[in-house]
């Protein structure tokens, strides 16, 4: 297959049940990602940015359209129409999204989240637990913090524990949703250190970033996005 993502036709509404409205947030979408490419979506807040992303992930079951995958397990698979069962395992071993806040379970680590996510993957123990240091010493969140409960963090200290937590996988297809938005610029350029590496490997990335500043070097393409309806390549 020429690409590792090809989206036709993608529509999502929603529906506000206590104003009997039904909202359009996107409509339309056509895009395709070519295996080890950085691809950027644009636009204003409220454009429809997220709920693309979230639509590849299968957060949102879109209306209409099509999402064709190339999995190295399922072969072509339309991530729209996709078993729950088929979802799990993509977003375990193959899928990966990052956005600005951190979903953990409770009374779990910070070290004991990175180790489950490398041990998905198949890692043994023991490389695990050494794949997880390095990954935590890199975003330079405080030692301190490795064995506390992420409940307990700042909010770029758990944004940070998020990246760390999806790029450790090395995954397929990385979705990036705005994952910089409230990092001071050293823990920015970590984030890009960690992406460009992920690219050398041919991860194929599709991101979000207000920072276009921080996206433009990064990107092979960029899309924009405007209320939803049309996204055009802008490069």
């Amino acid at each position: 297959m020429e690409y590792i993502l090809n989206i036709q036709g993608l529509d999502k509404s929603f529906t506000l049940h206590n104003l009997g409205k039904k909202i359009r947030a996107v409509s339309g979408i056509s895009i395709q990602v070519r295996a080890g490419e950085f691809v950027g979506i644009t636009g204003k807040s409220g454009s429809g940015k997220s709920t693309v992303l979230k639509c590849m992930y299968r957060t949102y079951l879109p209306d209409r359209g099509e999402i064709l995958y190339d999995s190295k397990k399922f072969g072509l698979i339309d991530l729209a129409a996709a078993t729950e069962r088929e979802m799990i395992y993509l977003r375990k071993h193959e899928i990966g999204y990052v956005s600005q806040f951190l979903n953990a379970m409770p009374r779990t680590t910070a070290r004991e989240l990175v180790k489950q996510a490398i041990e998905e993957m198949g890692t043994d123990e023991a490389s695990a637990a050494i794949q997880t240091e390095e990954i935590l010493a890199h975003f330079e969140l405080d030692r301190e913090l490795w064995d506390s409960y992420p409940a307990t963090f700042s909010g770029g200290e758990k944004l940070r524990l998020n990246i760390a937590r999806a790029m450790v996988k090395r995954p397929r297809l990385l979705l990036l949703d705005e994952p910089t938005a409230s990092l001071d610029q050293a823990s920015k350029m970590k984030v890009k250190e960690l992406i460009q590496q992920l690219m050398n490997e041919g991860t194929t990335m599709i991101g979000i970033f207000h920072d276009l500043e921080f996206m433009q070097d990064l990107c092979d393409r960029e899309y924009s996005i405007h209320e939803g309806s049309f996204l055009a390549s802008v490069n």
